[in-house]
C-alpha cells in the first residue's frame, strides 16, 4: 500500500520540486530591473502620505470646529479614505495612468480597472506597478478630503459621499491624466512635480465653489465660535508636516538627490512661512496663535509642492515667504471681503498657495537661482504654468459645480437649520465626540 502511495505521489512531488526554478526563470529579468531601494522608499512614502489623511487632515480640521462637529470631520475624513480607495481601484487609476487611445490627451482608458492584467511582476520604472497604485492611491485620498474644510458643520453626510466619489472620477482622474498620465499639460511640459494643479488647485477651486453653493453657517461671520480644541489642530498640523515629505519626496519615485532635495525645499518652505504668518498675526493682533502658525506651515506646504522637485534652498525660502504672506492675506479676502464662508480656508490656503507655487516654479527652476534648471526660457515656461493653472481652475469650478447641483438633486445638501445648531455629530452618526 506504501509503495502504491509513493507511485501515485511521485509526479506530483517531481512537479512540486522544479516549481521553484520555474518561477525565478519567470521572474529574473524583472529582479534585474527592480530597484528595491526605490521601492523601499515609495512603499514609505506611501504610507507618509496616507498619514497625511488619517490621521494628519482629521485632527488637523477636527479640531478647528465646534465641539458638537468635530465628530463629523473626522468621519469625513475616514470614509472619503475609504471611498477613494475602492474608486481609485474600479476606475480611478486607469482614467488617470492608463493609454486613452484617440482621447490619450483628455483622458485615460479603462485598461487598468480593477487592475486587471496587472501582476505582481509588473513595473511602473524601477518599481512594481502595484506600489505606484497605492502611492498615487493616497494622493487621490487627500484631494477630495481637503474639500471637507469647506463645508464642515452644515453638511448632509450622503452629500459627502455622493460628491466625493463623483469629484474623484469626474475632475480628479482628469486633471491627474493631463499632468502626470501623459495628457496634454504634460506634452506642453508643465511642471508640476508633486500636485499644485492636480491636488491643490483643484481641491481649492473646488471648496470655493461649493461653499459659495452651500452658504455659509448661521452665525458668519460675526457669531462663530473659536477652534474648540488647537491642540487637536497643531498634532494634525505635525502629522501633515511629516507625511508631506513622503508627498513631495516620494514623488521623485526614486530614494535619490532629487527626493533629498525635494525634502529640503519642503521643509524650508513649511518652516519659513510658519514664521511669515505667526509674524503678521503677532504684528497685526498682538499676540502669536497656535493655529496661526500651523496654517501658515500647510501654507508654505502647499505652496512648495508643485515647485519642490526643480527647486533649490534659495527657491524653498522665497516660496515659504510667498506662500505665508499671500494665503494670509487671501484668507481676509474671501472672509471679509468676499464673504464666502470657506469655512477652514481650503481656496486661500491650498488653491492659493498650490497656484503661487506652479507660478514661482518657472523662475526658481532656473539655474540662475539655484533650480534643477528648465528645459526652456522661464517667460515660456511661466506661460505654460498659468495656462495650465487657468485651465484646471476653470474645470475643476465648472465640474464641481455641476456635481453639487445633481448630488443636491438626489440626496439633498443641508442639514436642517435646528440639526446645524445642535452638532452633526448627534444629528448625523447618533453619537457624541465628549461625554464629559
Amino acid at each position: 500500500m506504501l509503495s502504491l502511495f509513493r507511485l501515485q505521489a511521485a509526479p506530483l512531488l517531481f512537479a512540486a520540486a522544479l516549481l521553484p526554478d520555474v518561477a525565478y526563470a519567470q521572474s529574473a529579468d524583472v529582479a534585474a530591473k527592480l530597484s528595491a531601494g526605490n521601492a523601499a522608499w515609495i512603499l514609505t512614502s506611501t504610507a507618509l502620505v496616507l498619514l497625511m489623511t488619517l490621521p494628519g487632515l482629521a485632527l488637523f480640521y477636527g479640531g478647528l470646529v465646534r465641539a458638537a462637529n468635530v465628530l463629523s470631520v473626522l468621519m469625513h475624513c475616514f470614509a472619503i479614505a475609504c471611498l477613494a480607495s475602492v474608486l481609485w481601484l474600479v476606475a480611478g487609476y486607469s482614467l488617470a495612468f492608463a493609454d486613452g487611445g484617440s482621447a490619450h490627451d483628455w483622458i485615460g482608458g479603462l485598461g487598468k480597472a480593477f487592475l486587471l492584467g496587472v501582476g505582481v511582476d509588473d513595473l511602473t520604472g524601477d518599481i512594481p506597478e502595484s506600489v505606484y497604485f497605492m502611492f498615487q492611491m493616497t494622493f487621490a485620498i487627500i484631494t477630495p478630503a481637503l474639500i471637507a474644510g469647506a463645508y464642515v458643520e452644515r453638511i448632509r453626510f450622503a452629500h459627502v459621499l455622493l460628491f466625493s466619489g463623483l469629484w474623484l472620477l469626474v475632475v480628479y482622474a482628469p486633471v491627474a491624466h493631463w499632468v502626470w498620465g501623459g495628457g496634454f499639460l504634460q506634452q506642453w511640459g508643465a511642471l508640476d512635480f508633486a500636485g499644485g494643479l492636480v491636488v491643490h488647485a483643484t481641491a481649492g477651486t473646488s471648496a470655493l465653489v461649493f461653499a459659495t453653493m452651500l452658504g455659509p453657517r448661521r452665525g458668519f461671520p460675526r457669531e462663530l465660535t473659536p477652534p474648540h480644541n488647537p491642540s487637536l489642530t497643531m498634532m494634525g498640523a505635525a502629522m501633515l508636516w511629516v507625511g508631506w515629505f513622503g508627498f513631495n519626496a516620494g514623488s521623485a519615485l526614486a530614494a535619490n538627490g532629487s527626493a533629498g532635495m525635494a525634502m529640503l525645499v519642503t521643509h524650508l518652505s513649511a518652516a519659513t512661512a510658519s514664521l511669515v504668518w505667526v509674524a503678521i498675526e503677532w504684528l497685526k493682533f498682538g499676540k502669536p496663535s497656535l493655529v496661526g502658525i500651523v496654517t501658515g506651515m500647510v501654507a508654505g506646504l502647499a505652496t512648495v509642492t508643485p515647485a519642490s522637485g526643480f527647486i533649490g534652498p534659495i527657491g524653498g525660502l522665497a516660496i515659504g515667504l510667498a506662500g505665508g504672506g499671500v494665503c494670509y492675506v487671501a484668507v481676509g479676502i474671501i472672509k471679509t471681503r468676499l464673504k464666502i464662508d470657506d469655512s477652514l480656508d481650503v481656496f486661500a490656503v491650498h488653491g492659493v498657495g498650490g497656484i503661487l507655487g506652479i507660478l514661482m516654479a518657472a523662475p526658481f527652476g532656473d539655474a540662475a537661482l539655484g533650480g534643477l534648471g528648465l528645459k526652456m526660457s522661464v517667460g515660456a515656461q511661466l506661460g505654460i504654468q498659468a495656462a495650465g493653472a487657468l485651465i484646471v481652475v476653470a474645470w475643476s469650478a465648472i465640474a464641481t459645480a455641476a456635481i453639487v447641483v445633481a448630488a443636491r438633486a438626489l440626496v439633498g445638501l443641508r442639514v436642517a437649520p435646528e440639526e446645524e445648531t445642535e452638532g452633526l455629530d448627534l444629528t448625523q452618526h447618533g453619537e457624541r465626540s465628549y461625554t464629559l
